[in-house]
């Protein structure tokens, strides 16, 4: 186990842990060990998007643990990329040994930032994501192919900013709708859940220009699902052929792939290890 006293421990203690495990070897232990190459497998660190929160990738962290993974999955703070790209990177710098980072949506933008200058990251995972150049948003992104239902769906709720006399404005998705635009190959039961208890991004952040992305020094892996109704299929095409990313299609998959085709997102994973370990 991870002593007590290790920063990495404190960080698996402090609730950032996804899909409810309660203990997770360190890479030099058994559990963690890849039988065919006698090495350790990397860490796993799963970064949601807008509108979502960590618990998004519980079914890919589930099979990511049983595979040998140590996974972290922690709370993107959806407040501004330059800032939700230092934490996230804050996190990265804890774990001692290789790291593959893995971005939903908006989360691929902290990814591309936050991977940039680590030497223990070893590959970038795209999962309906934005994989955004320097100087773009993904705000900017999102429209630059037709198809996205998102702006219709789109409401704002001001919130106070310390020091400031002008409020920020943080964007969420109407909870009637979220269904139809968000996850459509989920039940709506569950969506409904999902809906109610979504966190809002910050509109300043999802405007925000993007640094210098960290695909063009790292090497990177790609899931487009077909049906993606929030970011275009046709974006995604773009992104991952100007990244030079691995991209698997899947068909008829909302943009909640993570969700509904949990073992599509795993292979991916599994494909950046072995090709980077």
């Amino acid at each position: 186990m991870v002593p007590e006293s290790h920063p990495r421990r404190r960080v698996l203690a402090g609730g950032l842990l996804a899909a409810g495990a309660v203990a997770l070897g360190s890479p030099a232990t058994p559990a963690s060990a890849d039988s065919r190459t006698g090495g350790a497998r990397p860490t796993a660190v799963l970064v949601h998007g807008a509108f979502a929160d960590a618990s998004g990738w519980n079914d890919v962290a589930t099979r990511l643990l049983k595979a040998g993974y140590d996974v972290i999955a922690p709370a993107n703070p959806l407040r501004d990329i330059a800032g939700d790209a230092q934490y996230v990177g804050s996190v990265v710098d804890t774990i001692p040994g290789p790291v593959i980072l893995v971005g939903h949506s908006y989360g691929g933008e902290v990814i591309t930032n936050a991977g940039r200058g680590r030497s223990n990251v070893k590959a970038l995972v795209y999962v309906a994501a934005f994989a955004p150049a320097e100087g773009e948003s993904a705000l900017q992104l999102s429209g630059q192919f037709p198809g996205s239902r998102l702006p219709d769906a789109l409401l704002t709720r001001p919130y106070p900013v310390p020091g400031s006399s002008e409020p920020g404005i943080d964007a969420y998705v109407d909870p009637a709708k979220f269904h139809d635009v968000f996850a459509q190959d989920l039940p709506r039961a569950v969506t409904r859940a999902m809906a109610v208890t979504q966190r809002p991004a910050s509109v300043g952040g999802l405007g925000a220009p993007s640094g210098v992305p960290a695909w063009q020094s790292l090497p990177s892996w790609y899931v487009i699902p077909t049906a993606d109704r929030v970011i275009p299929p046709a974006v995604q095409h773009f992104m991952a052929k100007r990244a030079k990313s691995r991209a698997v299609e899947v068909k008829g998959a909302s943009h909640v792939v993570m969700m509904s085709h949990p073992d599509a997102v795993v292979r991916q994973i599994e494909a950046a290890r072995r090709a980077t370990h």
